[in-house]
């Protein structure tokens, strides 16, 4: 293998067949029609508990990297036996949201291992990534590789200007910006709920988004969150004073801080001492204020004083610095850094001005924030802290996953985990001992954003489609933009095929799709909830990433998800028999032509969820209090 082509491009390839020979496709799953081809997205599923693992422990180890004669992550040391370096976007490792180049990075490892089968003395590249080019440039230059980067076109949406001048600034001064405007900005919550806060009896303290509330009931002052499901009303009908510390997050309901601050009096108006609800912006005072530069200025000193491109290689060969040195220089300098020191500064803040509690439950998502907040629970001699897994665990969710040296050592500044993690059913069970963590940290509970389903017998399910009859088709809108354009894409490039089939679409809250945008298609579109919708469908049509899926699946759907070719699988589903994934129009039309002719079909189903509104699983957990 003399050259090889690595086709890194949304432009189609060139039809010239020197070049379909010795083929990389990176962002695709298809190679037939190729003489000679591979897919990179394909050899990642191929060995994907490997490079999962591989990845971690390379996280795991640019922490333990010695400079200046200490590890890095005793370096970043904030507090007695506390490290901001698991608040970092490195160690969060957020590959959907926050740091999508680990996607690349992943698939460098594969790349690298399949190439080092082979004997190659040139490779073309093919892409608008610049990062990813300086990687396979580096990796070339090792291996005595020759190399070329031909840049493709980058059809990328531009920001705004405004928005361009502040990314060109200096990391720090992006902060310190950043800083300020949430100081303005959040000012009308200051103080917003702390009398309540200070003066409650209630031991059990929750800590979630003032996000997902249920528009009806807020506007009644009662909370009802999708996330907690029946269980804060559950607990107020026990009688159980309950504390609730809310990170706001601006949605259509509650737009502006002042609209948060105004729920926020509502709801401890309506709770009347059984329900305490607080912001964490409500202790943002001026002493916080300088708590936060103070440690932000010795991030700082730190940082400088250490630079990591050294320490970012992998058996020594691949370097994946110019992949993460924006996220580097954001953990330490920048805003992320600044985020990080006044989470950490809030959350202490809270946790010193409340009595103590015997048991605290947040949203497990393993963010950035939450090992703050850990670390601020315990240092204020409260009880148990436990992590709700509130969705699904999916596979290729990073977050969730890590090096058990991370905390199983005595080494000291190890990461903070909760004492136990609640998790929503037997999957989510599964995944997380596969993932490494341990049987006795896990606890089942009520999948509370699932109870919807608990009418379905979710053993056996028997499609609906009547013979003879057009497949009632869902389509399920993502949250992502990205993913719904994909979506509509394939459909549009299918549009003639589908003039049997009745196509009903439900967009996302946080993504809304107009049907008169897509005119060859015959669209019905409802807001009705999902789960008065999915009795009345055969086919669930969904993007890979998507929680919904698992909810279509569990109602006895048939489900087809859109594999996005230029991303990790991120379905929850990914695995499951009886789910087919479709990257291409193709491969749609076969799968919705298919799944019809199963009529009559009895399948075995995943019991996923726990599903039971009485909640006892939830009323153990919470027993002492109750």
């Amino acid at each position: 293998m003399d050259e090889i082509l690595i086709w890194d491009s949304a432009d189609p390839l060139p039809d010239r067949s020197k070049e379909k020979q010795n083929l990389v496709l990176w962002r695709s799953y298809i190679t037939h029609g190729f003489s000679s081809a591979v897919s990179i997205p394909q050899l990642v599923e191929d060995h994907a508990d490997m490079l999962r693992k591989r990845y971690l422990t390379w996280i795991y180890e640019i922490g333990e990297t010695v400079i200046r004669g200490k590890r890095l992550v005793d370096q970043m040391q904030l507090r007695p036996g506390f490290s901001v370096w698991w608040m970092s976007l490195l160690a969060e490792k957020c590959n959907f949201a926050k740091s999508p180049q680990i996607d690349d990075a992943v698939r460098l490892l594969a790349f690298t291992d399949w190439m080092d089968t082979k004997n190659t003395e040139r490779m073309v590249l093919v892409s608008s990534n610049a990062a990813l080019a300086e990687c396979l440039q580096r990796w070339c230059s090792r291996k005595g590789i020759g190399f070329e980067w031909r840049r493709g076109t980058n059809k990328n949406i531009s920001a705004s200007r405004l928005r361009r001048v502040y990314a060109k600034l200096p990391h720090a001064l992006q902060a310190l910006i950043w800083l300020v405007h949430q100081f303005q900005s959040r000012r009308v919550l200051r103080s917003a709920g702390q009398k309540f806060w200070r003066q409650s009896q209630g031991k059990i303290t929750f800590v979630s988004y003032l996000f997902n509330l249920v528009p009806g009931s807020a506007s009644q002052g009662v909370f009802e969150s999708d996330y907690w499901g029946n269980l804060p009303e559950t607990l107020r009908k026990k009688g159980v004073q309950t504390n609730w510390l809310h990170i706001y997050v601006k949605d259509s309901l509650l737009p502006t801080a002042k609209d948060a601050a105004e729920q926020i009096q509502l709801f401890n108006q309506t709770g009347a001492g059984i329900q305490n609800h607080v912001t964490l912006d409500s202790f943002f005072s001026l002493s916080v204020f300088g708590r936060v530069l103070r440690d932000w200025f010795g991030l700082l000193r730190n940082g400088v004083a250490f630079r990591m491109q050294a320490n970012m290689t992998i058996r020594g060969e691949l370097d994946l610095w110019p992949l993460f040195k924006d996220d580097w220089k954001n953990s330490v300098f920048g805003v992320a850094s600044m985020s990080n020191a006044l989470s950490l500064n809030l959350f202490e803040a809270a946790f010193r001005d409340i009595s103590k509690q015997r048991i605290g439950v947040y949203l497990l998502e393993n963010q950035g924030w939450e090992s703050g907040m850990r670390y601020a629970w315990k240092s204020n001699q409260h009880g148990q802290i436990v992590g709700c897994v509130h969705s699904t665990v999916r596979y290729w969710d990073l977050r969730y996953f890590y090096d058990p040296r991370s905390s199983y050592s005595k080494k000291p500044n190890l990461m903070p985990l909760p004492d136990r993690v609640a998790v929503n059913g037997p999957v989510a069970r599964e995944t997380c001992l596969a993932g490494g963590y341990l049987a006795e940290e896990l606890v089942e509970v009520e999948a509370l954003r699932f109870l919807h389903l608990d009418k379905i017998d979710n053993k056996q399910f028997i499609t609906q489609s009547s013979s003879g009859k057009p497949p009632r088709v869902l389509i399920l809108g993502d949250y992502v933009v990205s993913n719904t354009s994909l979506q509509m894409k394939l459909l549009r490039e299918i549009a003639d095929d589908l003039s049997n089939i009745e196509l009903t679409l439900k967009p996302h809250p946080a993504c809304p799709i107009v049907a008169a945008d897509y005119p060859e298609l015959k669209l019905e579109r409802s807001d009705q909830s999902l789960s008065d919708l999915l009795g009345h469908f055969d086919i669930a049509y969904t993007s890979s990433a998507t929680s919904a899926a698992v909810d279509a699946y569990s109602a006895g759907l048939q489900v087809i998800s859109v594999l996005d070719p230029t991303a990790l699988n991120l379905s929850p589903l990914r695995g499951v028999a009886g789910v087919r994934f479709v990257s291409t129009a193709e491969m749609l039309r076969d799968a919705l032509f298919e799944m019809p002719s199963r009529t009559g079909y009895v399948q075995e189903r995943v019991n996923y969820f726990n599903l039971d509104k009485s909640l006892p699983r939830w009323q153990a957990l919470l027993s002492d209090s109750l």
